[in-house]
């Protein structure tokens, strides 16, 4: 989904939280490795804010009234949480989610949680640009491509010509 925002440099999925003994699909599909499935997302500041992804994360990509789950997956490998990177970055989640969660536009209360960042390891390359490699796959059809097309339809202004890396 970030692949396609104005902005952004570079997406890779990979896995946080847990040790390195332990980053590998294998290992962490069970949800006991402390491991949440993850991006990094890599951008330019000048073209898009730290504020503006997280509202698209949360318009499209993820529901922060969900704890341990997105979409048809379930467990603490799923965890829907924000990693910020710096005092600045946790600044701004802390605020996005407390307005979210005032303005009451979501019918549960919020419960996304603000992580401190540990060590990102990236997932295997079969992870890697896994919908554009694998467009017709049913996890793919069912669940991200809506994504994408929500992020098109939500954020037209904020589409890149050609995804990024």
């Amino acid at each position: 989904m970030f692949q396609n925002v104005k902005g952004v440099i570079s997406v890779e999925s990979g896995y946080h939280g847990g040790s390195k003994a332990t980053a590998r699909y294998e290992l962490t599909h069970d949800g006991k490795s402390g491991h949440a499935e993850a991006v990094r997302i890599v951008y330019d500041p000048g073209q898009v804010s730290y504020g503006t992804l997280l509202r698209i994360l949360f318009s499209v990509g993820a529901d922060p009234t969900l704890r341990n789950r997105q979409g048809p997956d379930v467990g603490p490998q799923y965890r829907a949480a924000i990693v910020p990177m710096d005092a600045t970055q946790r600044q701004v989640a802390t605020a996005y989610l407390a307005q979210i969660g005032k303005g009451k536009y979501f019918a549960r209360p919020i419960v996304v949680p603000i992580e401190a960042y540990k060590t990102f390891y990236p997932a295997e390359a079969y992870h890697q640009d896994f919908m554009k490699r694998n467009p017709a796959h049913g996890y793919i059809v069912r669940w991200d491509a809506p994504r994408v097309a929500a992020l098109k339809r939500f954020f037209p202004d904020r589409i890149r010509a050609t995804p990024a890396p």
